[in-house]
C-alpha cells in the first residue's frame, strides 16, 4: 500500500537541502543580475499596418469570396521578413554605402553589422550580408482578431529602432505592388503569344474550312440540307399517287386484254361505257336500227331504202369497233404511261436519297470543322476578353495595405527589462533550487533514518547514535571519557535495546558487524560492551577482525598476542586482557594471520565461545565487514544475535540489504540495526533511494568522524 506524503514531506526535504537551496537560487539570481546590468539597453521600434485580402477584381468571376485566409495571411508575415524586404530597406536607407544622414543611422548601421562587417568578401556583396541580418531581426506580429500587424525591430539606437521598422513597413508595400506588376506584366506578355497562337489557329481553320466548301460544292449546304427533305417527302408522295394510278391501269388493261377479240364483251366493260363517242355511236346505231324496224314494214329487204338504211347502220357498226378498238390501245398506253412514271419518279427517288446521304456525309465534316473553328474563336475571343480584362485591373492589388501607425521614436529600452528578469531571477533561482533539491533526494539512497531502514530492511532499529563533530577526544572512548555526554546517551539506549531484544533476555553472544568498511562497527561493539560492563555484567569484547583490527589502537594497548594465536592452536593463558573497567575484558585480534576464513570456522572458535560463556555473561564479537569477506557469515551462526551497524548517508540501502541477505541466507539470528554518525540536526525522517558502489574495506581515513571499523 502507498503511503500518502503529505505537504511536511516537501518542506523536510527543503528544510534538509536549504543550503541547496539558498547556494542555487543565489547563483542565479546574482547571475541574472549581472547578465540584465552588462546587457546593451534595446529599443524597440513598432509601426503598426493592416493587411487585408480583397476580392479579384475578375470581370468574369461571380463566384463567393472568403477574406479569411490563414496561408495568405502567414505569406504576408514571411514575405515581410524576407530578404527581398530587407535588401529593399537598405536600399531605401543606403546602408550598404552609409550615405545617408537620417538621426542614429551610422549608430544603427554599425550596430547591425556588428561582427558581420569583417566576414565580408568580395564573394559576397555587403547588401546580401545586410540583408540576412536585418530579415533575421525584423518581427512580425499580428493583433488577435483582427488584420492589424505589428512590424517591430530592436535596436540599441532608438532613431535607428523607428527608422528601420517604418522602412520596412514602406518596403514591404512597395514589395508587394512590385511583385503584382510583375505578375501582370509576365501574365499579359504570355496572353498575348497565346492570344498570336489562337489567332493563327482561328485563321487556318477558316481557311481550311473555304477550301474544304469549294472543294465539295458547299456554299449552300446548309439551303440544300433544307430543301432535300423536302424534296424527298413530294417525291414519295407523288410516287404513291403514280404507283396507285398505275395499279388502276394495269387492273383494267388486263380485263380490256382478256376481251380484245370479243367487242361486245369490251363494249360493256364498265370503264369503256363511259366515254361519250362510244355512247353517240351507241345511240346513232339505236337510230338507224329503229329507222330499219320502221322500214321493213314499208319495203322489203333489198329495197334501196333498206339497204341504204343497213348499210349505215353497218359503218355506224363498224366506227363503233374501230372506237373500241382505239379505247382498248388507249387504256394500253396510258398504262404503259403509267408504269414508266412510276419507274422514272422510283429512280428521281433513288437519287434524290443518294445524294442526301453523300451531302449529310459531307456536312458532318463540314459541322466538325466548323466546330473546330468556333472553339478557336471563343478561345480567342475569351484571350482577347482576359487581356483587356488584366489591362484594367492590372493595376489593382489584391491585397489591401495601409500604414496605420508609425512608428515613433522609443523613449525606454524594451531589453533589458530589469523588474522582469529580476522576477524571473527570483522564480527561476527559487524552482531551480527546490528542484535540485529534490533531485538530489531523489538520488540519496541511503540510509538515514529509522522508519524508512525498518521498512527497506525488515529489521527493527535498535539504535540511533549522532555525528561526531569534536576536534578534540575520541568517539571509541566516549562512554568512558563522557559518560554524561549525549553520545553515551545513544549507546545506553542501545543497551537498553540489546537487552530487550529477545524474549530470553540479553543474548550471550552478541556480533557486531557492518555492510561495509567505515560504519562505524567497531565503535559501537567498544561503547556497546562498555555500557553492558557498567551494569554489572561480565563482558569480554573480541577482536574477531581478523584483517584489519582496531579494538587495540582505540584503547591503545598491545596486540601481540590474541584470537589468531589462539585458533592457530595456542594456549588459553594470556588471551584475556583486562579493559578500562573492572568487569570488562578483552580478546585482542593477535598478529594478522594470512588465513583469516579458516581460523574463524574451525572449531577452536566454538570452543573459544564455549569457555568464555562459563566466565563471562556476555561475549561481545566484533568481525569484518559482510561484503568484503566471509569472516562475518561465519561467526554470525556461532552467536545468539547479530547486530547490523548502518552509517547514515554512507550505506546505501542496496549494500544495506544484500548484507541482511548474506546473514538470512546460512540462518544468523539477527537483533536489528544501528544507525552511526546521524546528523540529528538535520533529521527529517524522510528517504530517497541512492545507488552506490560496494566499498573496499581497508585502512580508514583520519579524522572520519563517528567512529570507524
Amino acid at each position: 500500500m502507498t503511503e500518502e506524503i503529505h505537504l511536511r514531506d516537501y518542506l523536510r526535504v527543503i528544510n534538509k537541502r536549504r543550503s541547496l537551496v539558498v547556494s542555487v537560487f543565489a547563483v542565479i539570481l546574482v547571475l541574472v543580475i549581472l547578465g540584465t546590468l552588462a546587457a546593451t539597453p534595446q529599443f524597440e521600434g513598432k509601426t503598426q499596418v493592416m493587411i487585408e485580402k480583397v476580392a479579384n477584381s475578375n470581370l468574369t468571376d461571380g463566384g463567393r469570396f472568403n477574406s479569411f485566409d490563414p496561408e495568405f495571411y502567414e505569406t504576408q508575415f514571411q514575405l515581410i521578413k524576407s530578404q527581398a524586404v530587407a535588401r529593399r530597406v537598405i536600399e531605401m536607407l543606403h546602408l550598404d554605402t552609409g550615405n545617408s544622414a537620417a538621426p542614429g543611422l551610422r549608430e544603427g548601421r554599425e550596430s547591425l553589422l556588428g561582427e558581420e562587417k569583417l566576414k565580408v568578401d568580395e564573394s559576397r556583396p555587403l547588401i546580401d550580408v545586410m540583408a540576412e541580418k536585418l530579415a533575421e531581426e525584423i518581427t512580425v506580429s499580428p493583433v488577435k482578431n483582427s488584420r492589424l500587424v505589428h512590424i517591430s525591430f530592436l535596436s540599441p539606437n532608438p532613431d535607428f529602432a523607428a527608422l528601420i521598422a517604418n522602412t520596412v513597413a514602406k518596403a514591404y508595400i512597395e514589395q508587394s505592388l512590385n511583385m503584382k506588376m510583375d505578375a501582370t506584366r509576365r501574365t499579359l506578355e504570355w496572353m498575348t503569344r497565346k492570344a498570336d497562337e489562337e489567332r493563327a489557329k482561328l485563321k487556318a481553320k477558316e481557311e481550311e474550312i473555304q477550301a474544304y466548301m469549294r472543294a465539295n460544292n458547299l456554299v449552300t449546304v446548309e439551303n440544300r440540307m433544307t430543301v432535300l427533305p423536302q424534296k424527298l417527302s413530294e417525291i414519295s408522295t407523288a410516287l404513291v399517287r403514280v404507283e396507285t394510278r398505275r395499279k388502276d391501269k394495269q387492273e383494267l388493261y388486263q380485263r380490256i386484254s382478256k376481251v380484245s377479240g370479243d367487242i361486245d364483251a369490251a363494249e360493256a366493260m364498265l370503264g369503256l361505257t363511259s366515254n361519250d363517242t362510244l355512247q353517240i355511236l351507241r345511240d346513232e346505231i339505236l337510230k338507224a336500227e329503229q329507222k330499219i324496224r320502221e322500214l321493213s314494214a314499208k319495203y322489203g329487204p333489198k329495197h334501196p331504202v333498206m339497204v341504204k338504211a343497213q348499210g349505215d347502220r353497218d359503218i355506224l357498226l363498224s366506227k363503233k369497233a374501230e372506237e373500241i378498238n382505239r379505247l382498248i390501245e388507249g387504256a394500253k398506253n396510258e398504262y404503259e404511261f403509267a408504269l414508266a412514271s412510276e419507274e422514272n419518279l422510283r429512280a428521281q427517288l433513288d437519287r434524290t436519297k443518294a445524294e442526301a446521304h453523300n451531302l449529310n456525309e459531307k456536312f458532318i465534316q463540314y459541322e466538325q470543322l466548323k466546330r473546330e473553328m468556333e472553339t478557336n474563336r471563343q478561345l480567342y475571343d475569351a484571350l482577347l476578353l482576359k487581356m483587356k480584362e488584366q489591362s484594367i485591373t492590372g493595376e489593382t492589388d489584391p491585397v489591401n495595405l495601409w500604414i496605420v501607425e508609425k512608428a515613433l521614436k522609443p523613449l525606454y529600452p524594451l531589453k533589458p527589462n530589469k523588474k522582469k528578469n529580476l522576477l524571473l531571477g527570483l522564480i527561476v533561482g527559487l524552482m531551480a533550487g527546490i528542484g535540485l533539491a529534490f533531485f538530489v533526494e531523489y538520488l540519496d539512497n541511503t540510509v538515514k533514518y529509522p522508519e524508512e531502514t525498518e521498512k527497506m530492511l525488515g529489521l527493527p532499529t535498535l539504535g540511533l547514535v549522532s555525528l561526531w563533530k569534536e576536534k578534540e577526544g575520541n568517539i571509541d572512548r566516549v562512554v568512558l571519557d563522557q559518560p554524561r555526554s549525549a553520545f553515551a546517551e545513544c549507546y545506553k539506549a542501545l543497551r537498553t535495546a540489546v537487552m530487550l531484544s529477545s524474549s530470553e533476555g540479553l543474548p550471550g553472544r552478541i556480533l557486531v558487524t557492518s555492510a561495509t568498511a567505515a560504519a562505524g562497527k567497531t565503535t559501537t561493539a567498544l561503547n556497546l560492551a562498555t555500557v553492558l560492563a557498567q551494569t554489572g555484567k561480565n563482558v569480554v569484547l573480541i577482536d574477531a577482525d581478523l584483517r584489519k583490527p582496531r579494538i587495540h589502537k582505540a584503547l591503545k594497548i598491545s596486540n601481540d598476542s590474541g584470537l589468531s594465536n589462539w585458533l592457530a592452536g595456542g594456549d588459553v593463558r594470556g588471551l584475556v586482557t583486562e579493559g578500562p573497567l573492572e568487569n570488562l575484558s578483552l580478546i585482542t585480534s593477535g598478529p594478522i594471520p594470512p588465513n583469516p576464513s579458516e581460523l574463524l570456522s574451525g572449531q577452536r572458535m566454538e570452543k573459544l565461545f564455549e569457555k568464555l560463556e562459563q566466565s563471562y555473561d556476555v561475549i561481545i564479537c566484533d568481525s569484518p565487514p559482510l561484503m568484503s569477506v566471509a569472516d562475518g557469515r561465519i561467526l554470525s551462526r556461532m552467536v545468539n544475535g547479530t547486530i547490523l551497524v548502518l552509517r547514515a548517508r554512507s550505506t546505501t540501502f542496496e549494500l544495506a540489504s544484500k548484507a541482511v541477505k548474506l546473514l538470512h541466507d546460512v540462518n544468523a539470528p539477527i537483533l536489528g540495526t544501528v544507525i552511526n554518525a546521524l546528523d540529528l540536526k538535520k533529521s527529517d525522517y524522510y528517504y530517497q533511494y541512492y545507488y552506490g558502489s560496494y566499498g573496499i574495506y581497508g585502512e580508514e581515513p583520519e579524522g572520519s568522524g563517528a567512529g570507524t571499523g
